[in-house]
Protein backbone atom coordinates (compact mmCIF):
# COMPACT_ATOMS: atom_id res chain seq x y z
CA UNK A 1 0.00 0.00 0.00
CA UNK A 2 1.36 3.64 -1.07
CA UNK A 3 1.35 5.95 1.76
CA UNK A 4 0.73 9.67 1.42
CA UNK A 5 3.40 11.94 0.58
CA UNK A 6 3.03 14.41 3.65
CA UNK A 7 6.74 16.12 3.25
CA UNK A 8 6.25 17.09 -0.13
CA UNK A 9 8.15 21.30 -0.58
CA UNK A 10 10.06 20.08 2.96
CA UNK A 11 13.61 19.85 2.33
CA UNK A 12 15.29 17.98 4.74
CA UNK A 13 18.87 17.60 6.55
CA UNK A 14 20.16 13.66 7.63
CA UNK A 15 23.24 13.66 9.29
CA UNK A 16 25.19 10.12 9.11
CA UNK A 17 23.14 9.21 6.11
CA UNK A 18 25.12 7.43 4.29
CA UNK A 19 24.10 4.13 5.75
CA UNK A 20 22.65 2.36 8.51
CA UNK A 21 19.61 4.66 10.55
CA UNK A 22 20.63 7.31 9.04
CA UNK A 23 19.76 5.85 5.54
CA UNK A 24 16.50 4.62 6.33
CA UNK A 25 15.36 7.82 7.64
CA UNK A 26 16.48 9.51 4.41
CA UNK A 27 14.47 7.04 2.55
CA UNK A 28 11.35 7.70 4.67
CA UNK A 29 11.73 11.63 4.40
CA UNK A 30 11.98 11.14 0.57
CA UNK A 31 9.43 8.65 0.57
CA UNK A 32 7.10 11.01 2.23
CA UNK A 33 8.21 13.50 -0.64
CA UNK A 34 11.38 15.64 0.92
CA UNK A 35 13.90 17.03 -1.14
CA UNK A 36 16.89 15.63 1.73
CA UNK A 37 20.40 16.58 1.32
CA UNK A 38 22.72 13.27 2.99
CA UNK A 39 25.54 14.53 5.27
CA UNK A 40 28.22 12.11 6.03
CA UNK A 41 31.96 11.53 6.36
CA UNK A 42 32.14 8.57 3.79
CA UNK A 43 31.87 10.34 0.10
CA UNK A 44 31.07 7.30 -1.83
CA UNK A 45 28.40 5.57 0.15
CA UNK A 46 26.89 9.00 0.37
CA UNK A 47 26.71 9.92 -3.04
CA UNK A 48 25.27 6.22 -3.28
CA UNK A 49 22.76 6.68 -1.28
CA UNK A 50 21.61 10.13 -2.25
CA UNK A 51 21.70 8.89 -5.97
CA UNK A 52 19.41 5.94 -5.23
CA UNK A 53 16.65 7.51 -3.20
CA UNK A 54 16.44 10.52 -6.21
CA UNK A 55 15.84 7.70 -8.42
CA UNK A 56 13.70 5.70 -6.11
CA UNK A 57 11.59 8.33 -4.88
CA UNK A 58 11.66 11.14 -7.69
CA UNK A 59 13.16 13.93 -5.11
CA UNK A 60 15.99 15.97 -5.37
CA UNK A 61 19.29 15.42 -2.99
CA UNK A 62 22.34 16.34 -2.79
CA UNK A 63 25.29 15.08 -0.48
CA UNK A 64 27.66 17.34 2.29
CA UNK A 65 30.93 15.39 3.25
CA UNK A 66 32.91 16.03 6.29
CA UNK A 67 33.36 15.50 9.73
CA UNK A 68 30.27 16.33 11.67
CA UNK A 69 31.82 17.48 15.00
CA UNK A 70 33.31 20.35 13.98
CA UNK A 71 31.55 23.81 13.23
CA UNK A 72 32.85 23.95 9.55
CA UNK A 73 31.77 21.36 8.03
CA UNK A 74 27.72 21.87 9.70
CA UNK A 75 28.17 25.32 7.79
CA UNK A 76 29.58 23.90 4.10
CA UNK A 77 26.23 21.72 5.18
CA UNK A 78 23.61 24.30 5.28
CA UNK A 79 25.32 25.89 2.36
CA UNK A 80 25.27 22.85 0.52
CA UNK A 81 21.57 22.26 1.30
CA UNK A 82 20.45 25.97 0.62
CA UNK A 83 21.82 25.84 -2.49
CA UNK A 84 20.73 22.57 -3.69
CA UNK A 85 16.54 23.32 -2.43
CA UNK A 86 16.90 26.82 -1.90
CA UNK A 87 15.47 26.14 1.43
CA UNK A 88 16.01 23.71 4.67
CA UNK A 89 12.53 23.07 6.77
CA UNK A 90 14.28 19.67 8.84
CA UNK A 91 17.10 18.82 10.43
CA UNK A 92 17.62 15.20 11.48
CA UNK A 93 20.66 14.83 14.18
CA UNK A 94 22.17 11.26 13.70
CA UNK A 95 25.69 10.80 13.33
CA UNK A 96 26.84 9.66 16.11
CA UNK A 97 28.64 5.73 16.69
CA UNK A 98 29.42 4.92 19.98
CA UNK A 99 33.13 3.30 21.36
CA UNK A 100 31.60 0.91 23.29
CA UNK A 101 33.53 -0.46 26.46
CA UNK A 102 34.05 -0.29 30.35
CA UNK A 103 34.65 2.89 31.50
CA UNK A 104 38.07 2.57 32.93
CA UNK A 105 39.23 0.86 29.50
CA UNK A 106 38.44 4.12 27.70
CA UNK A 107 41.29 6.34 26.68
CA UNK A 108 41.56 9.83 26.35
CA UNK A 109 41.20 9.49 23.00
CA UNK A 110 38.02 7.02 22.89
CA UNK A 111 36.42 9.53 25.22
CA UNK A 112 36.60 12.53 23.37
CA UNK A 113 35.87 10.26 20.00
CA UNK A 114 32.56 9.21 22.06
CA UNK A 115 31.65 12.32 23.03
CA UNK A 116 32.69 14.69 19.52
CA UNK A 117 30.73 11.95 17.71
CA UNK A 118 27.60 12.30 19.65
CA UNK A 119 27.40 15.48 21.32
CA UNK A 120 29.44 18.00 19.43
CA UNK A 121 27.78 16.76 15.63
CA UNK A 122 23.97 17.94 17.56
CA UNK A 123 25.71 20.78 19.10
CA UNK A 124 26.83 22.41 15.83
CA UNK A 125 24.19 21.19 13.46
CA UNK A 126 21.55 22.54 15.70
CA UNK A 127 23.62 26.11 16.22
CA UNK A 128 24.46 26.18 12.04
CA UNK A 129 20.92 25.12 10.72
CA UNK A 130 18.39 27.03 13.69
CA UNK A 131 19.25 30.48 12.56
CA UNK A 132 17.98 29.73 9.41
CA UNK A 133 14.87 27.82 10.51
CA UNK A 134 13.75 30.64 13.49
CA UNK A 135 14.13 33.03 10.59
CA UNK A 136 11.41 31.42 8.66
CA UNK A 137 9.55 30.74 11.52
CA UNK A 138 9.10 26.89 10.41
CA UNK A 139 11.38 24.08 11.47
CA UNK A 140 11.43 20.49 13.01
CA UNK A 141 14.76 19.27 14.65
CA UNK A 142 14.92 15.52 15.50
CA UNK A 143 18.36 14.13 17.19
CA UNK A 144 18.63 10.37 17.89
CA UNK A 145 19.55 9.56 21.56
CA UNK A 146 20.04 6.61 23.46
CA UNK A 147 17.23 4.89 25.41
CA UNK A 148 20.55 3.29 27.12
CA UNK A 149 20.57 6.38 28.80
CA UNK A 150 17.55 5.99 30.51
CA UNK A 151 18.39 1.88 31.64
CA UNK A 152 22.17 2.35 32.46
CA UNK A 153 23.45 -0.48 29.72
CA UNK A 154 26.22 -2.19 30.94
CA UNK A 155 29.34 -0.26 29.11
CA UNK A 156 27.77 2.06 28.16
CA UNK A 157 28.63 4.86 30.81
CA UNK A 158 30.97 7.38 28.38
CA UNK A 159 28.08 6.60 25.53
CA UNK A 160 25.47 7.93 27.57
CA UNK A 161 27.32 11.46 28.78
CA UNK A 162 27.21 11.72 25.27
CA UNK A 163 23.57 11.02 24.16
CA UNK A 164 22.09 12.49 27.69
CA UNK A 165 23.35 15.71 26.39
CA UNK A 166 21.51 15.42 23.52
CA UNK A 167 18.52 14.23 25.67
CA UNK A 168 19.39 17.59 27.39
CA UNK A 169 19.18 20.02 24.58
CA UNK A 170 16.59 18.96 23.04
CA UNK A 171 14.06 19.92 26.25
CA UNK A 172 16.51 23.31 26.48
CA UNK A 173 16.09 24.45 22.78
CA UNK A 174 12.87 23.02 23.11
CA UNK A 175 11.99 25.78 25.74
CA UNK A 176 13.83 28.67 24.77
CA UNK A 177 12.32 28.28 21.25
CA UNK A 178 9.04 26.95 22.24
CA UNK A 179 6.77 30.09 20.03
CA UNK A 180 9.15 29.91 17.25
CA UNK A 181 7.30 27.72 15.17
CA UNK A 182 10.51 25.21 15.63
CA UNK A 183 10.05 21.81 17.66
CA UNK A 184 13.15 20.16 18.93
CA UNK A 185 12.77 16.16 19.80
CA UNK A 186 14.94 13.08 20.34
CA UNK A 187 13.94 9.76 19.48
CA UNK A 188 15.60 6.98 21.45
CA UNK A 189 16.37 3.82 20.58
CA UNK A 190 17.21 0.67 21.89
CA UNK A 191 19.90 -1.94 19.98
CA UNK A 192 18.60 -1.79 16.11
CA UNK A 193 19.64 -4.03 13.34
CA UNK A 194 22.36 -2.17 11.61
CA UNK A 195 25.38 -3.42 10.20
CA UNK A 196 27.23 -3.08 12.63
CA UNK A 197 25.35 -5.07 14.98
CA UNK A 198 24.22 -7.55 12.75
CA UNK A 199 28.29 -8.04 12.66
CA UNK A 200 28.22 -7.95 16.84
CA UNK A 201 25.15 -10.54 16.27
CA UNK A 202 28.02 -12.74 14.02
CA UNK A 203 31.24 -12.18 16.27
CA UNK A 204 30.27 -12.07 19.85
CA UNK A 205 26.84 -13.49 20.04
CA UNK A 206 27.12 -13.46 23.60
CA UNK A 207 27.33 -9.63 24.26
CA UNK A 208 25.00 -9.27 21.77
CA UNK A 209 22.37 -11.60 23.69
CA UNK A 210 23.46 -9.65 26.99
CA UNK A 211 22.11 -6.47 25.04
CA UNK A 212 19.06 -8.17 24.34
CA UNK A 213 18.27 -8.94 27.19
CA UNK A 214 16.72 -6.13 28.65
CA UNK A 215 14.68 -5.66 25.58
CA UNK A 216 11.23 -7.52 26.37
CA UNK A 217 10.46 -8.18 22.95
CA UNK A 218 13.80 -10.35 22.91
CA UNK A 219 14.90 -8.89 19.16
CA UNK A 220 16.63 -5.85 18.09
CA UNK A 221 14.44 -2.92 16.49
CA UNK A 222 14.68 -2.56 12.60
CA UNK A 223 15.87 0.73 11.25
CA UNK A 224 12.50 1.46 9.76
CA UNK A 225 10.87 1.01 13.04
CA UNK A 226 12.86 4.58 13.45
CA UNK A 227 12.78 5.91 10.81
CA UNK A 228 9.33 6.08 10.88
CA UNK A 229 9.12 7.53 14.28
CA UNK A 230 11.26 10.31 13.11
CA UNK A 231 9.15 10.55 10.19
CA UNK A 232 6.14 11.53 12.39
CA UNK A 233 8.18 13.68 14.26
CA UNK A 234 9.08 16.13 11.45
CA UNK A 235 5.53 16.39 10.21
CA UNK A 236 2.56 18.37 10.51
CA UNK A 237 0.87 16.58 12.62
CA UNK A 238 3.28 16.63 15.23
CA UNK A 239 2.70 20.49 15.49
CA UNK A 240 2.31 20.02 19.05
CA UNK A 241 4.79 17.51 19.81
CA UNK A 242 8.26 19.51 21.13
CA UNK A 243 10.85 18.65 23.57
CA UNK A 244 10.01 14.88 24.25
CA UNK A 245 12.47 11.88 23.95
CA UNK A 246 10.66 9.39 22.63
CA UNK A 247 11.57 5.50 23.08
CA UNK A 248 11.56 3.14 20.53
CA UNK A 249 12.74 0.35 22.25
CA UNK A 250 10.76 -2.62 22.67
CA UNK A 251 9.62 -2.45 26.50
CA UNK A 252 13.19 -1.64 27.67
CA UNK A 253 12.21 0.92 29.48
CA UNK A 254 8.98 2.41 30.30
CA UNK A 255 7.63 5.51 31.10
Amino acid sequence: MSRPQTLVGRSAIVTGAAQGIGKAIANDLARHGANVLIADMDGDKATATATAIAAEWGVKTTVSIGDLCTEDTNQAMLAAALAAFGKVDILVNNAGGGVIKNFLEHTPETLKTTIDRNLWTVIWGCRSVLPTLLEQGYGRIVSIGADSVRNGLWQHAAYNAAKGGVHGITTGLAREFAQSGVTFNSVAPCAVRTEQVDELMKSYPEAFEKFISVIPMARPGEMDEVASMVSYLVGEEASFVTGQTISVNGGSTML
